[in-house]
């Protein structure tokens, strides 16, 4: 083996900026770091926002709709925000400061929340008759949320793609287990999540609010000595400078050119005559033939060559016209999530608040919080992870010949379909609990005599969908990412979380005008005993339903991306 062996191929450097060195950096050794840190992260978030709608109408004196409405919209905003930090790592910083600086905005957010729990004059004052917020206390409350939100939003789409970068794509090897390392990555989410929506939920419960924060805020620091720790034996990508940039540099460039013939023969369109491409950190993609207007922006003229440089506002390279196609190509995969994500929003709100008016006993004396059910949605996740990378894989390999099992775009699609009968599910369970509520005039009960442990089904059937969908959306996006585009692609993926709990809250909002009019309750009043949450569950069906086979006739359009030369 040659010394030029010894280094990765992909443009990846060490924490001093030196080659990366095959054997002492990347690959699994560096990945354990990366794993901890997430799992600890997201024992942080999910310890914090699985309840939160109980926090936010408990403690903050807010009702069902508003408490539902405000965890939907503060968790898309958590989902939104990661198009800050990965514009930030993609063009400037690297995804390896990103993470670093964002995780203490973190951290100091977490604070603040435990505090705003926690210190006199900053938490409600609470008596049997209930809780009594100041507007203060809220905005204190809104102000730490919305720092977590930015800290969140500056890891969120780089993690991922900075545990993918440890893994050099062109050694066939390390190529191969890269898949498995986005298996491993959210099984290490669930993993933190599973904490926290079984000890860290119950602490908040019974304990309190100041106990079941401050845990959060500690496994945060803990994540981000866990980062630090691992520095040594990472691999870094160079940031290839704005991506926002060269995307207008393409349109300005083919609209000045509108009326520029494209040849016919494609080898005269415009690139460097290098096999390294001149965008930092990146690799040269072959030229497609969808989207042919944008080729305009890399015909040569006469006078793109006034100096020894073109203009990159007149003539773009092919590799940077192809980066649009790419992310053009992208966008129609990305907006079929959006249907998905507004159902996977319902266990932090609508099933949270279905589960408060069942039976939460277990056994005589222990009772589980209602927001304790998404552990069925982790343990799933985990279950399915792991039957996934290590049965199904080799099962679908047999059938389909794909080395992945199925194609990134299948996998997809499967999460989508199961999606739906998640939702048929909870619909059915509460036509059930209403039925048992007309037949016995429980309208007034608190607590139905149906056991909640009914609502594991759809956390389960849930569960699985995410591995397909989400575990899938992380792959494809990355993949079919521009390399320097990696980290923003990533937040792209995530902003369909964004839109998914934008779209549950307008719904509600929605459906609330409508049916509340006249003088009737509506389908998610106060009490939902004298509701029709189940009509909710029938339209989130249907919605998923329509976005099921648009998606299939939009995978059917798709071009995967093809790469050739190497980077710089």
């Amino acid at each position: 083996m040659g010394e030029d062996d010894d280094y990765t191929n992909d443009g990846t450097v060490d924490i001093h900026k030196n080659p990366a060195n095959k054997k002492k950096t990347g690959n699994w050794r560096a990945c354990r770091f990366i794993l901890g840190n997430e799992c600890c992260e997201r024992l942080a978030y999910y310890g914090m926002s699985t309840n939160l709608v109980n926090y936010l109408g408990k403690r903050l004196s807010m009702g069902n709709v508003a408490a539902s409405t405000t965890v939907t919209n503060w968790s898309g905003t958590c989902y939104a925000t990661p198009l800050i930090g990965a514009f930030l790592a993609d063009a400037y910083l690297g995804r390896y400061w990103t993470i670093a600086i964002f995780s203490v905005i973190y951290a100091l957010g977490m604070t603040f929340l435990t505090l705003t729990a926690s210190i006199k004059g900053l938490k409600p004052r609470c008596d049997k008759s209930g809780c009594q917020a100041t507007s203060s206390q809220r905005a204190a409350c809104f102000v730490a949320l919305y720092m977590i939100a930015l800290g969140t939003g500056g890891i969120k789409p780089c993690v991922s793609s900075f545990g993918a970068d440890q893994f050099d794509e062109t050694d066939e090897t390390e190529r191969k287990k890269k898949s498995s390392f986005f298996n491993w990555f959210y099984l290490s989410i669930n993993i933190g999540a599973l904490i926290a929506s079984t000890v860290l939920v119950w602490t908040q419960m019974t304990v309190g609010w100041n106990w079941g924060f401050g845990i959060p805020a500690v496994a945060m620091a803990i994540a981000v000595v866990f980062f630090f720790l691992g520095s040594k034996l990472y691999r870094l990508q160079k940031p290839g400078g704005s991506p926002l940039t060269r995307i207008i540099q393409v349109i300005f460039a083919s609209i000045r050119k509108c009326n520029v013939k494209v040849p016919a023969d494609k080898s005269l369109l415009f690139e460097t005559p290098d096999e390294e491409c001149n965008i930092q950190g990146s690799r040269k993609l072959e030229h497609t033939d969808k989207l042919r207007f944008f080729d305009k922006a890399a015909v040569e003229s006469e006078t793109d060559h006034a100096k020894d440089l073109p203009n990159p506002w007149r003539l773009c390279t092919v590799t940077q016209v192809e980066e649009l196609k790419s992310i053009i190509r992208l966008l129609p995969i990305w907006a079929s999530g959006i249907v998905f994500a507004a159902v996977y929003s319902q266990m932090s709100t609508m099933f949270v608040l279905q589960g408060n008016t069942m039976d939460q006993h277990m056994g005589p004396n222990f009772k589980i919080p209602s927001a304790s059910l998404s552990l069925f949605d982790t343990v799933s996740v985990i279950f399915w992870a792991l039957i996934y990378d290590q049965v199904i894989v080799k099962l679908a390999r047999r059938f389909t010949g794909h080395e992945r099992g199925f194609t990134q775009l299948q996998r997809m699609g499967i999460g989508l379909g199961l999606s739906i009968f998640s939702m048929v599910v909870a619909g059915i369970l509460e036509v059930a609990r209403l039925g048992i509520v007309r037949k016995n005039n429980y309208y007034d009960l608190e607590y139905i005599p149906m056991s909640i442990f009914w609502q594991v089904p759809q956390y389960f059937i849930i569960g699985c969908a995410e591995v397909f969908t989400f575990i899938g959306q992380l792959e494809f996006f990355y993949d079919q990412a521009p390399d320097a585009m990696r980290s923003l692609c990533s937040a792209l993926s995530l902003t369909t979380v964004a839109l998914g709990n934008y779209l549950s809250s307008l719904l509600v909002t929605v459906v609330t005008k409508v049916t509340t009019r006249n003088g009737h309750l509506g389908w998610i009043p106060n009490n939902l005993n004298r509701g029709h949450l189940d009509y909710f569950y029938w339209l989130l069906a249907a919605l998923s339903i329509i976005n099921f086979f648009v998606y299939l006739w939009i995978a059917k359009w798709y071009t995967y991306k093809k790469v050739t030369g190497r980077t710089n």
